[in-house]
């Protein structure tokens, strides 16, 4: 059997979200929830995600990457995006994932870029995962955006260059704890971040690391900024997260 990626497709409150489902040639296998970045979406920047989900793939596991809701494809708005919706975005997919016949439940990791680096160290801490990865994940929420946020008017969003930005957002920044709610995952961890990350300081890798303790593995890429974007850089990330997922999930390609 050859691997296939497939579109899918799931809801949320009543909203449709979409995704790309690449499934391996022999199953059942172990599945990965991929989670995209802050205005990013299911292929990422410079195909990040689609690379990354082909290369598990290719190591024996089934990948959902999807867009959480308001962002890429999927419904909604992204002005009424919060880090608590896409937390619940996250576990739909889990639950999705769980539920097909190509997936063997038991084994199931999570992987997080950015932003979305702080959802599945949340749903990590809410699910049973087997294994998870941080890519230059956010580790402080309210401090990483309050830089960002103006006077919101009346309205209760403003324009942040053609992207509909909500004070649910402001708001909500203040009561996701990512670094607290790692520490309820039982599994292993693998932190990889930048070392000349611009967009999340390098520091909150080993916050990350800190709260986590000998379950956590930090590698840091020399050189790289925040979304690996260079072929040495992207290829170290996805060939550590890979080697990890098939140790830490018991793949076979």
């Amino acid at each position: 059997m050859m691997p296939t990626e497939t579109q899918v497709a799931f809801a949320v409150q009543g909203e449709e979200i979409f995704g790309v489902l690449h499934v391996p040639g022999t199953i059942p296998a172990p599945g990965i929830v991929m989670c995209h970045g802050f205005t990013g979406h299911k292929a990422e920047t410079h195909r990040l995600f689609v690379t990354a989900a082909r290369e598990f793939c290719e190591a024996g596991m089934v990948v959902l990457r999807f867009d959480f809701r308001g962002s890429g494809d999927s419904a909604g708005e992204f002005r009424d995006m919060t880090i608590s919706r896409e937390i619940e975005d996250a576990q739909a997919a889990v639950r999705f994932l769980s539920n097909r016949v190509e997936v063997d439940a038991a084994r199931i990791g999570a992987l997080g870029l950015s932003l979305g680096g702080g959802v599945a160290a949340c749903l990590s801490g809410r699910e049973q995962l087997q294994a998870l990865v941080l890519w230059a994940a956010v580790a402080h929420p309210g401090r990483q955006f309050e830089h960002r946020f103006p006077d919101f008017g009346a309205a209760g969003w403003v324009d942040m260059q053609g992207w509909g930005l909500g004070r649910a957002f402001a708001d909500d920044t203040l009561n996701v704890h990512p670094l607290a709610e790692v520490t309820r995952h039982a599994g292993p961890v693998l932190i990889v971040h930048g070392a000349k990350d611009e967009s999340v300081s390098p520091s909150a890798a080993q916050d990350y690391k800190d709260a986590i303790g000998e379950r956590a593995e930090l590698r840091y890429i020399e050189g790289s900024d925040h979304t690996f974007s260079s072929f040495p850089w992207k290829g170290e990330a996805i060939s550590a997260s890979r080697q990890f997922f098939v140790k830490a999930l018991g793949a076979k390609a």
